[in-house]
């Protein structure tokens, strides 16, 4: 465990605190993400396939959709002071989907029209959706973000010091999976968002766990003097 109160501004850059320069990509992303939402008015494609018409509104899974921020939230903070080598392979899953997933969004702008006129039942969590469906547009859902961040999270997890026991990587799993299932329960995303969303994942693992370091290239002199 990293003690931060030994922490200057002037140790930023070195092995023991560098890892905190990674939480600068969080704003740089919501300022891009915002322009994307907010200023950019794209061509947007709508996002709709024969599963869409199946799949109806259920507003319970309101709660695993929200409980994703305390998903997110709660993994960078567990690594952060208890396992760094996990933060740092957990962002750089973010940095990179989130940023491909920023791309694509400017190259292959996409939208839903699923979300009900109304609602079958008038309760707490219906009204809720209403009020954040009023919040949060309908454009830039393919690929999923909140799919991606609950499998980033998932794969953090079941690669770190406390949870990668048999038991929390069936909750992590379990939780990750109702998260997904709630993106097109709640008509957040079509069926369509969700694959391309594991795929980028996937590939968010590969770059999270791969060395892009260049091994050390021992010279002949080198090595014959080792070997002598």
């Amino acid at each position: 465990m990293i003690d931060y109160r030994k922490f200057r501004l002037s140790a930023i850059h070195s092995p023991e605190f560098s890892h905190l320069k990674m939480l600068l990509y969080w704003p740089v992303f919501f300022v891009l993400f915002m322009i994307e939402e907010r200023v950019l008015q794209l061509n947007y494609r709508p996002m709709h396939c024969a599963l869409d018409d199946i799949i109806p509104f259920c507003e319970w899974f309101l709660i695993p959709y929200l409980f994703w921020f305390v998903f997110m939230v709660g993994m960078i903070v567990y690594s952060l002071l208890w396992d760094v080598d996990a933060f740092r392979r957990f962002m750089k899953f973010i940095m990179f989907t989130y940023t491909v997933t920023l791309i694509i969004y400017l190259v292959y702008p996409s939208m839903q029209n699923l979300r009900p006129a109304e609602f079958d039942r008038d309760n707490a969590l219906t009204r809720f959706m209403a009020s954040y469906y009023v919040f949060d547009t309908n454009t830039n859902v393919c690929p999923s973000m909140h799919v991606i961040g609950s499998v980033a999270v998932l794969c953090a997890a079941w690669n770190s010091k406390a949870f990668s026991t048999t038991p929390w990587r069936i909750a992590f799993t379990v939780v990750t999976l109702l998260i997904s299932f709630s993106t097109v329960f709640l008509k957040q995303h079509s069926f369509v968002d969700v694959p391309p969303a594991f795929l980028l994942s996937a590939a968010g693992w590969w770059v999270a766990h791969h060395d892009f370091r260049r091994p050390a290239v021992k010279s002949p002199v080198t090595k014959s003097l080792r070997e002598g």
